[in-house]
């Protein structure tokens, strides 16, 4: 798939108010799809801050449109969170994107592994880390709602 180029990847604290959209997306996702729930408050804001984390978005002409987050796993794994894209803006790749800038970030930060885990009424993300090159660690061929949450993990490529 090929990605227009019109829009700027940037860094941002959680608390800037560019990632607002971002998260309020998120909790509407996450609401409509489980009901009340705790997952954007489980981590405190200092999880997604350098050096062991970070918080990427993608703008657009001036709109948060996607972005994602890590935060330190254990010392060689960086936990990938927060990922969204805009409903508007969804399958234009931007997913990918922000999981290949994640991806990369973690590398420069001295990862050598990621691990995620996402909910099983999210199938599309299911899809998306696997196009990805992320190893499911559950039986993909159980229904989804028989389970918790879905966890993955990859190998990343660190320069040698």
């Amino acid at each position: 798939m090929t990605i227009e180029h019109t829009f700027q990847v940037r860094p941002v604290a959680v608390g800037d108010p560019e990632v607002q959209p971002l998260l309020d997306g998120l909790a509407f996702e996450y609401e409509t799809r489980y009901g009340a729930n705790n997952e954007l408050t489980r981590f405190p804001d200092s999880d997604f801050a350098p050096p062991d984390g970070a918080f990427l978005i993608l703008v657009e002409n001036g709109e948060t449109i996607a972005g994602g987050a890590f935060r330190r796993y254990d010392e060689v794994t960086a936990e990938l969170k927060r990922i969204w894209t805009h409903p508007g803006h969804r399958r234009r790749g931007l997913g990918e994107l922000v999981v290949r800038e994640l991806e990369n970030e973690a590398v420069r930060r001295g990862y050598r592994r990621v691990y995620l885990t996402t909910g099983p009424r999210q199938p599309e993300a299911v899809a998306l880390y696997i196009r990805a090159g992320y190893r499911p660690l559950f039986d993909v061929t159980a229904y989804p709602g028989a389970m918790g949450p879905h966890p993955f993990e990859k190998e990343l490529s660190v320069p040698e």
